[in-house]
Parts: C-alpha cells; structure tokens; sequence
C-alpha cells in the first residue's frame, strides 16, 4: 500500500483534489462572505472553524471589545496555513452575540484568497448566555423574520449574507428557546435554502431536533448534527444519517486522529460515507485573553487525518467525498423540504 507523511500534504492535495476536471458537488450556489459562488468553484471545504470568538455574553458584547486590524494580524497566518495545506472555502461558525465580525471575515477572505462562510441564528446553548433578550419575547416567526431579513438585505448593513444558519441547544435537554430557535431556524430555512447547523452533542438532542424540523416540513437533510464525535453510540450516528441527516465529526486534533479513523471508518462499513463532514472546530482570536490568547491551528485535518486514511484503505475518491463533495452539497443553497409521511415517532429516540 501507498504510503504517505505530512511532509508530502501539499503535493497530496495538487494529486487528489487538482489533476482531475470532474467536480461531483453538483451545480448548485455556495454564498460566501463575499458574495455568491457556484459549488463547482467551493473546492475543499473546513466546516465548522472559528476566527473570533467572544464569550462575554449577549447583554456585554460589543464590536469596540476588538480591534479588527490585530485580529486580522493574528489570524491571517492561520488561514494561509490552512489555505496551503489544502483548504479552499472554510466555514466560520461564530454566530451572532458570541463574535460574529462580517467585515473582519470579509477582509480576512479577501486577504488570504479563502472563501468564507458566515451565518445567521442564534445560540441556545450555554442556558442561553448568548441570546439576546428581545428573543426572549419574541416568535419563532418573529426571529426567522430577522434572520430572512439578513438573507434578503445584508448584515448589520453590510451586503455579506449568511451562508448558513447556525443555532446551539443545551448540553442535557431542549429548553423552550432552545425549541422556538430550531423552529424558527426552519422557517428561516423554508425561505432561503440555507443549511442548519447546530451545536448539539448527544444524539438524543439531535432526534428532537429533528422531530421539531418536521413538523415544520423541514427535511433532515436541511440539518447538521454538529459535535456528533460527542455521541459514543455509533449506532445513533448512522440512525441519523439513515434519516439523512448530516454528521459533523467536527473536534479533529492531533491526538485524535485513531478515533476519528474509527468513526469514519464505521460510517463508511455502514455505506454512510456521503453523510460526514470534517473539521476541527479550532482557533481562535478571543478578546478577553492578552493578544488575544493561544490558537489552534486548522491543519490536522491535512497534514495528519489524510494521510491516515490513505493508510488505512481509504481511497482518494473518498476522501474527495469528505472534503468537497459532502460540504457543498450541505452547504449548497436549496430549499430541503420534508416529503416522507411516516411517523413523527420514527424521530423520537
């Protein structure tokens, strides 16, 4: 068997993802920071990364908490890093009140040569920390009504659009916002084809999810079980992808890498493999921290998973199908409705 080392990342990528002129991701649109893009053109994809990440809560956040120009310092060579090892279009999953800089991911896309992919939503997780309070009152339909507005007409008066929804729910069990922000996620959805991300965790939160997505007429395939290396039981992984559910394999390091062979080697012993998606859920710049702390950089996917499979039978198509083909077919801009009639207690685990 062909063996490979991290040394040889970059003349890998030119041979598996570069010599060969036919792109299978369909002929879909990817809307990225700085405007919309067809699938074909999206490339190798990270799914779920983060540039700027700011935990002080809905009720303290502001923009003036950074400057962008140090962020931009700081994590431009990260995202060259990663552009070098491979990655063309990577998606950051900081959602509104926790960080979200449309114009820092906006300058940083333009600067590196990366596409870049942000979001509307908010997260629920965290017993909502990072909801602001007028969602406390408002709808479901009230808050997709916002997050439509900024599919229709910009972000905070910019003209980036998001390029996904991105929505968190507790740890443990849905809490009543944490059911009205996945209900008007899927109303945000039905109107804009955007893809659902959520941070989730255990599969049993997943299930009601997407419960909650079909009584809405929201297909699973409009819905991505982020953090699902969470869940031990990888029989509950496959039961979701079965659904057709996307599973995000999203915490990827280093000292990983065995553990995320096994978990993708066990979706594909289920022929699963079109369901998965990879990323490493790492950096980033944190303004509470002095120079805005430690990252962690976006390149064990490359340098380390890739050879890994290819040392473990796994073939280039194949991880063609997890890097690129898998993303942009999340990602890609359709409008995923639900036309299966069985019952809603198929979903309930």
């Amino acid at each position: 068997m062909l063996k490979f080392n991290p040394g040889e990342t970059v003349i890998l990528f030119v041979l598996l993802f570069f010599s060969s002129c036919n792109f299978s991701g369909g002929s879909g649109q990817v809307m990225t920071v700085n405007g919309i893009i067809p699938s074909s053109s999206a490339g190798v994809f990270l799914t779920h990364e983060h540039l700027l990440v700011d935990f002080i809560g809905a009720d303290s956040l502001s923009a003036d908490r950074w400057k962008r120009e140090e962020v931009v310092q700081k994590m431009l060579p990260f995202l060259l890093e990663a552009k070098e090892s491979g990655c063309q279009t990577f998606v950051d999953c900081t959602p509104d009140y926790l960080g979200r800089d449309v114009l820092l991911l906006q300058e940083l896309s333009k600067l590196s040569g990366v596409n870049i992919l942000t979001n509307t939503g908010f997260y629920g997780a965290v017993d909502n920390k990072f909801v602001p309070r007028f969602a406390f009152d408002e709808s479901a339909g009230q808050l997709a009504e916002r997050w439509i507005n900024e599919w229709e007409h910009g972000i905070d008066g910019t003209t980036v659009k998001p390029g996904f929804i991105k929505i968190g729910v507790n740890s443990t069990n849905l809490s009543g916002m944490n059911t009205k922000l996945i209900s008007a996620a899927a109303k945000t959805h039905l109107k804009t084809g955007l893809v659902i991300a959520s941070h989730t965790g255990p599969s049993s939160l997943a299930f009601e999810q997407l419960s909650v997505l079909k009584e809405e007429g929201v297909s699973p395939d409009a819905f991505i079980w982020v953090h699902a290396q969470a869940e031990k039981d990888s029989v509950k992984r496959a039961e979701a992808a079965r659904l057709g559910a996307w599973i995000s394999l999203d915490g990827l390091n280093e000292d990983n890498i065995p553990d995320y062979i096994k978990m993708i080697t066990g979706m594909k012993n289920e022929n699963l493999l079109h369901k998965v998606l990879l990323s490493h859920d790492a950096g980033w710049y944190d303004p509470a921290k002095p120079g805005g702390g430690e990252v962690r950089g976006y390149t064990a996917l490359f340098r380390e998973l890739v050879p890994a499979l290819l040392n473990n039978g796994f073939t280039r198509e194949e991880v063609r199908l997890l890097l690129e083909t898998n993303p942009v077919k999340a990602f890609e801009i359709k409008v995923r409705k639900n036309t299966n009639n069985e019952s809603l207690k198929n979903f309930k685990q």
